[in-house]
């Protein structure tokens, strides 16, 4: 399993927040409105984008508590890409998580990632360092979680591969700029100290180096505005967000073969996100769009950006590209565009078809450069989600346009991801994809909008 770096954004229930299905109607009327100021051919008036700008900010359900997530959850998460032209890397995650409130005590959360050889786990305390900061104290490690495959123009080199196994300590502050407002402004600080061991795999040439076995230190900063749910299909989700990653590694120097790479004394990386997920009221029509641009400082092949497959819970910085093989293009920086459209095709809406794509302008890493710096991928599939919302599956088709195989461009995949949720199985039907409102009816709000919005 692969482990983000990041914390888990989360909505709490609050018994005066509004009902998704009224917050999605009050929203779907605001963008109504506003296309109708466009499609008259004449200027939005400033009261639209205000207004379109405010209805954001009181009703997209984030509301979060700085962080530490204060909802239970007991997650079966599996994703696998199975490459259909050459021979990629394994492509695959299976884990078990769980994040359990007043674990002990009220103010302490258990936050609990379990994979078959790797363990990643918080212990969140609130308002550890005031009223709107909480801390974590994380530990983490396991086998393989940070081994390497080398793939260069579409090709996976498992002579120049290995195995990498580690140990992680964490600390982080968790402080909530904005306590008043309905979207959560957070700010993050994280350090963290890592020992990383490699080995050979099966396949790892004879003559290959690898490299030293060293101490990091990590130093992780960003802002997030919103947030999303650590869950497979969210039905709405927002985030805006900025990040630093600071790497300082105890050993460096040459390693491959003949020298020919080189771990990094230290390596800087800085990206950015834009995120918007929603599930059109009634239609039950569910699309998502979202903007990635990182750059970075001293890359090496394990700080630098990879991108490529489909596997969105594999990472907290998701790197998409339908069709390719998982992490095979390696940047130095980058922007990716994705999104996604799906539709019920029965009368429950249990069953939809869904279509997705991505497309990413990069500049790659020094020795593993591609004769064209964009790439595209696009992917078809179907997917259920049972009447309870215990299961979430996902069954689907990727090509990669420009993906490097046997000298032309072009490859397939097939994508399977499976959500399996405990909570959801103790539960009655939950009123939409994610329990994260009271079911409690506000009416109140609708009108006042409809008012605004003059409907």
């Amino acid at each position: 399993m692969g482990q983000g770096d990041g914390e888990t954004i989360s909505a709490i229930t609050d018994p005066g927040l509004p009902k998704e299905e009224d917050v999605r109607r009050s929203i779907t009327a605001a963008l109504w409105h506003t296309g109708q100021a466009l499609s008259r051919r004449r200027r939005a008036s400033p009261s639209h984008w205000i207004g379109f700008v405010l209805l954001l900010e009181i009703c997209v359900p984030l509301t979060c508590w700085a962080q530490v997530d204060p909802s239970k959850r007991q997650l079966l998460q599996f994703g696998y890409n199975q490459p259909l032209e050459g021979h990629g890397p394994l492509a695959a995650y299976a884990f078990y998580y769980l994040n359990q409130p007043q674990f002990m005590r009220p103010d302490l959360t258990l936050r609990l990632a379990v994979a078959p050889t790797y363990l990643d786990s918080e212990l969140g305390v609130s308002h550890a360092v005031g009223p709107q900061t909480d801390l974590g104290v994380g530990l983490a490690g396991g086998g393989f979680a940070d081994s390497y495959a080398e793939v260069r123009a579409g090709r996976f080199l498992q002579s120049e591969s290995f195995d990498g196994h580690s140990g992680k300590l964490s600390a982080s502050l968790y402080h909530r700029f904005n306590p008043q407002q309905r979207i959560p402004l957070n700010g993050v600080l994280r350090g963290r100290l890592e020992y990383t061991a490699y080995s050979r795999s099966g396949d790892t040439a004879d003559n290959f180096v690898l490299p030293p076995n060293h101490a990091t230190v990590y130093m992780h900063t960003g802002l997030r505005w919103g947030g999303r749910a650590p869950v497979l299909l969210p039905a709405v989700a927002m985030e805006l967000s900025a990040w630093y990653d600071g790497q300082y590694r105890s050993a460096h120097g040459a390693y491959g073969l003949h020298s020919d790479r080189t771990l990094e004394a230290d390596s800087h990386r800085f990206w950015g996100e834009a995120l918007l997920a929603y599930t059109i009221p009634h239609l039950e029509h569910r699309f998502s769009l979202s903007l990635t641009v990182g750059t970075s400082l001293n890359p090496d092949r394990f700080s630098a950006y990879r991108l490529g497959g489909t596997l969105p819970l594999h990472s907290e910085l998701y790197l998409g590209l339908p069709g390719y093989y998982y992490q095979e293009i390696t940047a130095r920086q980058f922007g990716l565009l994705s999104g996604s459209y799906a539709v019920p095709v029965d009368s429950a809406k249990h069953w939809r078809v869904t279509a997705f794509g991505s497309v990413a302008d990069v500049d790659y890493l020094a020795g593993l450069q591609q004769p064209e710096h964009w790439h595209s991928g696009v992917g078809a599939g179907i997917d259920y989600t049972s009447p309870r919302q215990v299961w979430k599956i996902v069954l689907a088709f990727a090509h990669g346009f420009n993906a490097m195989r046997h000298g032309e461009h072009g490859a397939q995949s097939i994508v399977v991801l499976v959500q399996y949720d405990f909570e959801a199985r103790q539960h009655q039907a939950y009123p939409s994809s994610e329990p994260i409102l009271e079911p409690e009816r506000s009416r109140g709000l609708e009108r006042g909008l409809e008012r605004f919005f003059g409907r």
